[in-house]
């Protein structure tokens, strides 16, 4: 048992360093833009660059973690990570800073792929409400200590610092990881790892984001049309080559099942909600309030604190409650939350914001834990890798494109864009809310339909 406890450390300390990266940039963004004399909309570079790394890359590494083991996976990106943390630490210039957090994503791609297959090997089948519970809450502690953590660091240092903090945390998720993460039985046999997929994975879902983000930023038309050809072209081969698989990069077998594709629609139509909320909120609190970039901080801690409480709860009635209902109950939430910081008053006081945030929060964590149990439940064991990747693959999705929505909004309407991007992150959560309450007619997985009544 010690040894369990260790190895649920480890895990958590990686998940945690990642989460905690992204949500210490997303809250400096204007700060960073200033110092760096970049536009708004250039600085969603800063958080695109590391979604998109992660995005291409993901995928790739889950099926990787099949093969070689998911521990040799989890430690290389830990690795990776804490080393492009220090380059971000050192950066002087946007391009710089760039590289390194593309750095940053392919170490966080490596962790996220395989951190939920190794909650599934370390919990017994009966617990994994919990373990994924306890994960969610794990992201939670991060997320608030995001915001706090970069609201006390600008008030004392320079922004590289908030990048610095990642170093120690990663040595230590490190040395955790490399003495209590188990082993797992690996594939053996003809299957081989295929570059040749891996990188038609890349080009493909690069080339979706590019075009996005191209979109997004009023790219020259004739070069965005290239870039859309370039895709379909690549995405064709790609999908083309994955059904002829046993053991597809991108997991169209496990995308067969209904429970299984359906929960993957709403975690992106619900991580799309919340990072475009999440990107948005800075600038809709200072640019439109007066708030400086401390108070904000401190303010959209409210969000993932409650997380914290939520999340735990959800997951324990998981086993109890329709993982479906559950969902679509705090996507609704989520979407009430949203549309009402919408509406703030027009000298809102701190908490008028709070307890729309703490709606939002409630709500989010209410929806995760029983959706990520459905995900990693409804496949079969072997296929662990698989869904965890698809797992993440589908909260990039959504967040990659929540931020590239932001940076569109902000060259379209750059008027009402912050406004304009909660009632669509409202709109979101809400269609996700309405596909999660789908799954209740849908049949659950066996680990988690013994314990529903």
């Amino acid at each position: 048992m010690p040894r369990r406890l260790w190895a649920i450390l480890a895990v958590a300390f990686g998940v945690g360093l990642s989460v905690l990266d992204s949500a210490i940039a997303n809250v400096a963004l204007p700060t960073i833009g200033l110092e760096l004399g970049i536009s708004s909309a250039d600085s969603i570079w800063i958080v695109n660059a590391y979604q998109l790394a992660i995005m291409v890359s993901l995928l790739s590494f889950s099926a990787l973690g099949e093969l070689v083991g998911y521990r040799k996976v989890y430690i290389g990106g830990l690795m990776l990570f804490t080393v492009a943390s220090v380059g971000c630490a050192l950066s002087s210039s946007l391009a710089t800073l760039v590289l390194a957090r593309v750095m940053q994503g392919f170490g966080a791609a490596a962790v996220m792929s395989v951190n939920t297959t190794l909650i599934r090997i370390i919990y017994p089948k009966a617990q994994l409400g919990r373990g994924l519970g306890l994960n969610a809450t794990v992201v939670a502690v991060s997320s608030v200590a995001g915001p706090t953590l970069a609201a006390g660091i600008l008030s004392v240092a320079e922004w590289p610092w908030l990048f610095a903090v990642n170093i120690p945390v990663g040595l230590v998720a490190l040395s955790l990881s490399r003495r209590f993460l188990p082993d797992n039985p690996v594939r053996v046999g003809t299957h081989r790892f295929d570059w040749r997929d891996a990188v038609m994975n890349a080009l493909t879902f690069g080339l979706l984001m590019a075009s996005v983000e191209g979109f997004s930023h009023g790219l020259d038309p004739r070069i965005l049309s290239a870039g859309i050809a370039a895709l379909l072209v690549v995405g064709f081969f790609f999908i083309r080559s994955q059904l002829r698989e046993p053991y597809p990069l991108l997991p169209f077998d496990l995308l067969r099942i209904p429970i299984f594709s359906v929960s993957v629609v709403t975690s992106i139509c619900s991580f799309l909600g919340q990072m475009l909320a999440m990107v948005a909120l800075p600038f809709y609190l200072q640019h439109e309030f007066g708030y400086d970039e401390v108070a904000t901080g401190l303010l959209m801690t409210a969000w993932p604190a409650v997380i914290m409480v939520v999340a735990p709860v959800a997951g324990m009635l998981v086993e109890r409650i329709h993982a479906g209902l559950l969902g679509g109950t705090g996507l609704t939430a989520m979407a009430a939350g949203l549309f009402l910081l919408a509406f703030l008053p027009e000298h809102p006081a701190p908490g008028d914001i709070v307890w729309r945030l703490v709606l939002c929060g409630a709500g989010f964590g209410l929806f995760q834990s029983p959706n990520n149990s459905i995900l990693i439940a409804s496949a079969p064991h072997e296929r662990s890798g698989s869904a965890s990747g698809m797992l993440a693959t589908a909260r990039l999705i959504g967040q990659t494109t929540g931020a590239a929505l932001m940076a569109l909004l902000f060259h379209i309407v750059p008027d009402d864009s912050t406004h304009t991007a909660l009632l669509l992150a409202g709109g979101f959560a809400l269609t996700g809310a309405v596909v999660s309450l789908t799954r209740i007619r849908l049949p659950l997985p066996e680990g988690l339909a013994r314990h529903k009544r």
